[in-house]
């Protein structure tokens, strides 16, 4: 992992659960955040040039506006392997071909979508392979987020659209989860059964839908 922030450690937690955690490696601009990640999962720290020199998948967890000064340096690293690899990028709004152009090459890259939910096995992941990444290394990286929860494939053209709904949508289900919460205080219910009610309500009506119940008529069901 090239970066720990909240995204990168949310799938370090999932891959640490379907991955053996001797095998990962965490680096990250602030080494004391890959170090405390790294003692909690059982897993290790190294450098970025380690990270682009050694790893057969390389997630490149950092913010979009940071991908290229972070990649610019490790140019040079990646072009001298002879061993084939994969970029795992999550940076919302670049294409693969931005990634390459940016890697310095034309090299195998996964999209991904992820939400922070799969640290705890209960996330939506959506990914595109480039055409040169191989099917051994698309089953590894599909072992290695076998515990992520939701693990879909889309077309790349629609992975903004995947970003929109499930990879910024929790932070209007959060939203909505504290003013039903609030709500129910402002009612007379202590905040943190409000808050349980909330979640769990919310949960139910998901796993609903989940279950093959159309929105509108389980609506139509409570009215």
């Amino acid at each position: 992992f090239l970066g720990c922030g909240n995204m990168g450690s949310a799938i370090a937690r999932a891959v640490c659960k379907a991955a053996d955690p001797q095998n990962v490696y965490l680096a990250n601009r602030t080494a004391a955040k890959a170090e405390a990640l790294a003692a909690e999962l059982g897993c290790n720290t190294t450098t970025n040039a380690e990270v682009a020199g050694r790893s057969d998948l390389i997630f490149l967890a950092v913010k979009p506006q940071m991908m290229e000064a972070m990649l610019e340096p490790l140019r040079f690293i990646l072009a001298e392997r002879t061993k084939r690899f994969v970029l795992c990028t999550m940076a919302a709004g670049l294409p693969v071909a931005r990634i390459q152009e940016m890697a310095g090459g034309d090299y195998p890259v996964i999209r991904i979508m992820p939400n922070t939910a799969v640290a705890i096995g209960s996330g939506v992941v959506q990914y595109a392979a480039h055409p040169d990444v191989t099917q051994d290394a698309l089953d590894a990286f599909e072992a290695a987020f076998s515990d992520v929860g939701v693990l879909d494939t889309l077309p790349e053209t629609l992975m903004d659209a995947a970003c929109a709904l499930s990879g910024s949508g929790p932070a209007f289900a959060y939203a909505f989860l504290e003013a039903l919460a609030d709500g129910g205080v402002a009612c007379g219910l202590p905040r943190e059964k409000a808050q349980r009610y909330a979640a769990a309500m919310v949960r139910g009506a998901a796993n609903m839908v989940l279950n093959g119940a159309h929105p509108a008529a389980l609506k139509d069901a409570v009215c």
